[in-house]
């Protein structure tokens, strides 16, 4: 009876290793293996996305969104996200960048343009994380905010500014001379590097 057991299992044995055979090199379940590892792979490399938001979109939140592409390039880190900005209010929809700001980043050698739009629900939902330059934009995100999920996303921008000192706004300019666009320029300057250091360091 103990040969008996001993070829039995060899059989079933020699039946299951041909069925794995069969399963492996079966042309539909290798299509579908290869589907999945594809959707896989993008999931896993799939870039972060950040947008930036201030009042208008023509100062502060372009300037932070062309800084972050132009730091995260200089390390090689480009594709690993996607990063936009938007307004809190329609004032300056369509307009470009503003003048001054873009005139003090080229001497610092960033050039950059864009189109003012202003932040929609759809950006809550498709954004990993929304960066307010200010309290009164962070505010108002949250109150656009329709789910806990969405809240969690939103952040101040100065949170990753080693001199924020407790300050939670990144002043708006629009109304000063050149030393206030510059003092703007070095806030945004060492928020962007305090966020690529926090992703660097995995806790974002």
């Amino acid at each position: 009876s103990g040969e008996y057991k001993r070829l039995s299992w060899s059989s079933s044995s020699s039946l299951g290793f041909e069925r794995i055979h069969s399963s492996l090199t079966n042309p539909r379940i290798i299509r579908n293996y290869n589907i999945f590892r594809e959707k896989y792979n993008l999931c896993m490399n799939k870039p972060v996305r950040i947008l930036f938001v201030c009042l208008g979109n023509i100062v502060r939140s372009p300037l932070a969104e062309n800084l972050f592409r132009f730091h995260a390039g200089s390390i090689e880190q480009k594709n690993n996200f996607v990063v936009d900005s938007a307004g809190t209010a329609a004032y300056h929809i369509g307009v470009p960048p503003d003048e001054r700001m873009r005139r003090t980043a080229l001497q610092h050698g960033l050039k950059y343009t864009g189109s003012g739009r202003q932040v929609t629900q759809e950006d809550l939902e498709s954004f990993d994380l929304i960066l307010a330059m200010d309290k009164s934009n962070y505010d108002d995100l949250r109150r656009l905010a329709k789910s806990d999920e969405q809240n969690a996303k939103i952040r101040l921008f100065r949170d990753f500014d080693p001199q924020a000192g407790g300050s939670a706004d990144v002043p708006d300019p629009y109304y000063d001379g050149p030393e206030g666009f510059e003092r703007t320029y070095q806030i945004v300057e060492r928020g962007v590097r305090g966020i690529l250091e926090e992703f660097s360091k995995g806790n974002l």
